[in-house]
Order: structure tokens, then C-alpha cells, then sequence
């Protein structure tokens, strides 16, 4: 059975588990947007880095309207595990292999899914808390589908161009 009093405290865990998503989805579309410089879908990865980006600011946004305080040591782990998994052998010992870019689409679109959930929560949220700007989360989820959509054209172009097809 549900509990009819929730804890205040889940919604501020919940929030830094998703900042600290957003923390390595940021630097991880921002790496990717400069590693494929030159290639075709450099343009769209570009923007889609500095959405993350603002994304990840709109967050903070909500957690300060919120009252929820930010837990830095779950970014700083986040930013740290991002780095950490570039370590991850791809096939190639000193280049770029083209399973890094599939490997990297699928966590970008995988991180951009997580995202669009935590907006739909706290569009769910903004009905009860006037706190929260529905019209702007309305917007985010809007543009997360929309990132979900290229990253995906992004990601069927990549297993193509390494896997053949």
C-alpha cells in the first residue's frame, strides 16, 4: 500500500541523482560534439551539446525553486565516472574507433530518456506546486523529444557507417 505521507526527502535524492545524470550527459555531449568535429552530424551535435547544457541549467533552476539543496559530491562522482569511461577499450589503441561514436549516441540517447522521465515528474510536480514553471517544463519535454529523435537518426547513421549496412 502506498504511503500517503511521502518522504520531502525522496524528491531532493531523486533531483541530485538527476543533476548528477545531467552532469556526465554534459560532458559527455560536449566531448562527443568536439571528437566528431569535420563529420556530417558535427552541426546537430553541437547544438545538442549546448542544450544538454541548458538542460542541466534548467535543473538547477527547478532544484532552486525547490528549496532542494545541490549534492556536490553526486556531480563530482558523475564528472569523475565520465571521464573514467573514456578509459573503455573501443577496438583501437590510439584513435577513435567508430563503435566509440555508437557506444556514445546510445548513452546520450539513453541519458536524454532519463531526462525526459525527470521532467514528467516534475511536470507532475508544477500541477501542485506553483513553485515550478509548467510552461517551461512543457518545453523541455518538447525539446527532449526532440534530441531523443536526432540522436537516434545520429545513431542508425553510426552503426552504418560501423557495422556496414
Amino acid at each position: 500500500m502506498a504511503d500517503t505521507h511521502p518522504d520531502p526527502a525522496l524528491l531532493g535524492i531523486y533531483l541530485n541523482d538527476h543533476l548528477a545524470g545531467a552532469t556526465a550527459g554534459a560532458e559527455l555531449a560536449k566531448r562527443l560534439a568536439t571528437a566528431e568535429r569535420g563529420q556530417p552530424g558535427e552541426a546537430v551535435l553541437s547544438r545538442l551539446a549546448e542544450e544538454i547544457a541548458d538542460d542541466r541549467a534548467a535543473l538547477l533552476t527547478c532544484m532552486s525553486a525547490l528549496e532542494v539543496p545541490v549534492r556536490r559530491y553526486k556531480t563530482a562522482a558523475a564528472w569523475a565516472g565520465e571521464k573514467v569511461g573514456r578509459l573503455k577499450p573501443n577496438g583501437r589503441l590510439v584513435s577513435r574507433s567508430p563503435l566509440s561514436v555508437v557506444e556514445e549516441l546510445e548513452l546520450m540517447r539513453l541519458g536524454v530518456e532519463g531526462k525526459a522521465a525527470g521532467w514528467r515528474t516534475l511536470r507532475v510536480r508544477a500541477d501542485i506546486d506553483p513553485r515550478l514553471d509548467t510552461g517551461r517544463l512543457d518545453d523541455l519535454l518538447d525539446r527532449a523529444r526532440r534530441q531523443i529523435d536526432e540522436l537516434e537518426e545520429l545513431r542508425v547513421h553510426a552503426t552504418t557507417a560501423a557495422f556496414g549496412g
